[in-house]
């Protein structure tokens, strides 16, 4: 319970979290980075860290002057690739028999069944557009994986994904993170980050499904 406790507040005060982690311990702020965002891409089991918010957060932080902007980016680029990979082929060595999984502690079914509707709608573009929707994101390189998606093709969707997810939400708290505003209402913002993008997904998942089952309808017609 003790560190389900941590996590949440890890979670939801991020911003105070890491800057006493710079403060601290200095450049070993880029190793846990590259730690945080590989186990949240590449860990099937992992969908709960902090994404969005994380990076919003290290941006506010090279803006402050604390971390460097070029080496933060590139550790958390380098860390969402490598994670999708490997998170990708977990799911080619697993393949079809995930689809007889039941919700667990370690599996999250609805999770799942979210990303593959996502995948089967809108293929490969699913593993860009995932990189911003938290729960999704971990499943989309697992579902392409599954689904036994051409690895060139995903490589590609996958570093594509990575450079426009952390340079656009690190650049965004390197430009706006530090302004009096922002930093007074930080913790809502940081809340926007998690629940917002959960809700498109889940929206977007539910289309996904609903399309699908109209086609699948329309099938003993033809």
């Amino acid at each position: 319970m003790e560190i389900i406790s941590f996590l949440v507040d890890f979670i939801l005060h991020v911003d105070k979290h890491l800057e006493q982690f710079v403060i601290a311990y200095g450049p070993w702020v880029y190793a846990l980075l590259f730690l945080i965002v590989f186990v949240e891409t590449g860990a099937v089991v992992m969908p709960f860290l902090p994404g969005d918010s994380l990076l919003f957060i290290v941006g506010a932080l090279c803006g402050a002057g604390l971390m460097s902007y070029p080496l933060a980016c590139g550790i958390l680029i380098v860390a969402a690739i490598l994670g999708d990979q490997c998170n990708y082929s977990i799911g080619r060595y697993f393949g079809p028999k995930v689809f007889q999984w039941e919700s667990s502690r370690f599996f999250n079914r609805k999770a799942f069944d979210q990303a593959h509707g996502f995948y089967e709608r809108y293929g490969g573009i699913t593993i860009v557009l995932a990189r911003f929707m938290p729960f999704i994101r971990t499943f989309a390189p697992f579902v392409a994986g599954v689904a036994e998606m051409n690895r060139g093709k995903f490589t590609a969707y996958n570093v594509a994904g990575a450079l426009i997810w952390v340079l656009g939400i690190a650049t965004a708290g390197y430009f706006f993170g530090n302004l009096p505003f922002v930093r007074q209402h930080l913790d809502k913002i940081i809340w926007a980050l998690i629940f917002i993008p959960g809700l498109l997904a889940i929206f977007g998942a539910w289309r996904a499904s609903k399309a699908e089952k109209a086609r699948a309808a329309q099938l003993p017609a033809a």
